[in-house]
């Protein structure tokens, strides 16, 4: 059915009153994927009934920010202050234990659905002008399946009248089937890293080689004992021109591509997410933490510019 600009696959949403809102489930043969309308995170994503994302109840809130959309900035922004054309800017501080402001804008805002089809969904979020953000944005996401692979496309337009630097991220956290996190390999194309003390999760230094240190899974890694929250750049291109992040056991292998202005990834090991156990996030971003202040990697958007990247999930 169609409405307006609004193309509803009947049978395929359903309405709830919970803290994710409704359930977009989208399907592609034997894969299958459900968005949320709060927040427009992935909840879901199966082939052949075996999930391959942490998932969580449809009545739960996210645990730890999973599947969540992060921007228009990922990670943490420094007590919530930065600098924009002259002008300190206040973000409210949404990361108490730290003092900081985490992960953008829009996790908590309801998603306009835009398109729902079969195998894809598009939803759309307005960034308001806000104390701490000057600046409105409009940001859209797809999320389509194909029979087994998830892309993920995002688009952010500056709706205002300043030029402005913004940054996008995600944050799903991923498992091949019911096996342990700890007995999967994690092979990542990263040559440098950014350290961060771990009581402010707030990186204090420039890049650094990770060749000879406990950063370097560039021949892969198991990821028994590896205990990280940490933001790995420098990832170097496949031949297809994007990122390979891989998870593997016995064969097995989930690989998480980005697209060329992903140029980070943050992995984090949480010992405990949905019950099931330690857990593993490999976070798609285009920037780093206080990218604000820094300006590492900010997307510069000019007034009616627009951006458009993509990341995935291939199951093979």
């Amino acid at each position: 059915m169609t409405t307006g600009l609004v193309t509803l696959w009947i049978g395929k949403v359903v309405r709830m009153g919970n803290p994710t809102g409704q359930q977009f489930e989208i399907t592609r043969g034997n894969a299958r994927a459900v968005v949320t309308e709060i927040g427009a995170g992935l909840r879901a994503f199966e082939v052949g009934g075996v999930p391959f994302v942490e998932e969580f109840p449809e009545d739960a809130k996210p645990p730890m920010g999973a599947g969540q959309l992060l921007l228009p900035w990922p990670n943490r922004t420094k007590a919530g202050q930065w600098t924009f054309q002259g002008e300190t800017q206040q973000l409210e501080i949404t990361e108490e234990a730290r003092g900081n402001a985490i992960h953008g804008l829009t996790r908590h805002l309801e998603w306009e659905l835009l398109e729902h089809a079969e195998s894809s969904v598009t939803l759309a979020v307005d960034v308001e002008v806000q104390p701490g953000w000057p600046v409105p944005l409009r940001a859209t996401v797809t999320y389509e399946l194909a029979p087994r692979e998830l892309t993920v496309t995002h688009e952010i337009r500056n709706e205002g009248e300043q030029p402005i630097g913004v940054g996008v991220g995600t944050h799903p956290y991923f498992r091949i089937g019911v096996l342990p996190t700890d007995d999967l390999t994690l092979t990542l194309p990263a040559s440098r890293v950014r350290p961060s003390r771990p009581d402010e999760q707030m990186p204090y230094a420039e890049e650094q080689d990770v060749e000879g240190t406990e950063y370097d899974f560039r021949a892969g890694r198991l990821l028994a004992g590896v205990n990280l929250d940490t933001a790995f750049g420098g990832l170097a291109m496949a031949e297809d021109g994007t990122h390979h992040i891989v998870l593997s056991v016995d064969g097995q292998e989930l690989l998480v591509w980005t697209g060329p202005d992903f140029r980070w990834a943050q992995v984090f090991t949480p010992d405990d997410l949905v019950g099931r156990g330690r857990a593993v996030a490999i976070e798609p971003m285009t920037c780093p933490a206080d990218a604000l202040n820094t300006g590492t990697d900010l997307i510069e958007l000019e007034p009616s510019a627009s951006w458009s990247g993509s990341w995935g999930i291939r199951v093979r």
